[in-house]
């Protein structure tokens, strides 16, 4: 998944199928018990900015998104076409960070993904507008989150972020991170702390 930005896409969007909650194969009745998809929760959130596609659209069972309600409002809340995109970092094979503004709105959402390899994406914001403030809700791998042991662990915090911030996000091995970006009203930012 880190390899075909950079080949497959290069002539632009593709058919791709994101969004797969539930990674261990055996738990549809099929494959052996080891067999499961090489990516966390989050990194299947990412994908959406990562991979676009002319056509999104929520691949997993509707049961497995009941079971994470939280994660499944990113799906709802992102963009399926994009006024701009930045990739902000990339190593064909190992990583990619982009952000993406909406088209029918003014709202931005980010993608970062890794290979196997734990690593921090550096993600900056200088794409937002001067002088305003975003809530940036942050989809993120777990401490204890692992494409192999624990791809289901993850975590949703809210920070404010301007033209200026820098974020240091970690992702699991085989993870990533997923961002939505939204303008913050004054009662959006209270006790929000903000990123420099």
């Amino acid at each position: 998944m880190t390899i075909l930005p950079f080949t497959r896409l290069k002539g632009g969007p593709m058919d791709y199928t994101p969004g797969i909650f539930q990674t261990r194969l055996s738990y549809y009745g099929e494959g052996k018990k080891n067999e499961r998809v090489h990516t966390t929760l989050v990194k299947q959130l990412a994908l959406y900015l990562t991979m676009p596609s002319p056509v999104q659209m929520a691949a997993d069972l509707p049961s497995n998104y009941r079971r994470f309600m939280d994660a499944f409002q990113f799906i709802k809340d992102v963009s399926v076409d994009w006024a701009d995109s930045r990739y902000l970092e990339a190593e064909p094979g190992d990583y990619i960070t982009v952000a993406r503004k909406a088209k029918d709105r003014e709202e931005w959402f980010v993608g970062a993904i890794t290979d196997e390899n734990a690593r921090t994406a550096v993600i900056p914001f200088s794409y937002l507008p001067v002088g305003k403030k975003y809530v940036a809700t942050i989809y993120e791998d777990g401490k204890d989150a692992d494409w192999d042991t624990n791809p289901q662990s993850y975590r949703i915090r809210k920070v404010i972020v301007t033209n200026k911030s820098i974020l240091k996000q970690k992702l699991a091995p085989g993870g990533g991170a997923a961002i939505s970006l939204k303008e913050g009203m004054k009662e959006d930012l209270k006790g929000l702390k903000e990123i420099k």
